[in-house]
């Protein structure tokens, strides 16, 4: 969501299977919805939007992964780079749940299910 076509090409180049939403779903289609889609695919979303992680937090879920991207250089290219570090460095927290943040500094993550103090038992 929200990532220049550029940097899916530069994805797919490196040989990875990214799939735009556009390619597989109305530009309309909720939040909600992607977020099953991917869930029950077992897919990572890559996207700017912080509207995942809410819904992600607020459902409980575990999966599916989350890459929020918080970039202030938007060149594709630089973009990718990142983006490509950060899972070679988290391939296997993506693997079991986990949401990521990726800014020019660092790149941090948090287990899912997100546990809030209104979630606690």
């Amino acid at each position: 969501m929200n990532i220049s076509p550029l940097t899916v090409t530069d994805l797919r180049g490196r040989g990875w299977n990214v799939v735009r939403v556009s390619d597989v779903m109305d530009k309309a289609t909720r939040d909600l919805d992607l977020l099953e889609y991917a869930r029950w695919r077992d897919m990572v979303i890559i996207t700017q939007d912080l509207d995942f992680s809410m819904l992600l937090a607020v459902r409980g879920y575990e999966k599916p992964s989350l890459i929020n991207i918080r970039l202030e250089e938007a060149k594709p290219e630089h973009v990718t780079s990142r983006i490509a570090d950060a899972v070679a460095e988290l391939e296997e927290e993506l693997a079991k749940g986990v949401v990521v943040t990726i800014d020019e500094n660092s790149v941090r993550y948090r287990h899912l299910p997100i546990i809030t103090p209104t979630s606690e038992k």
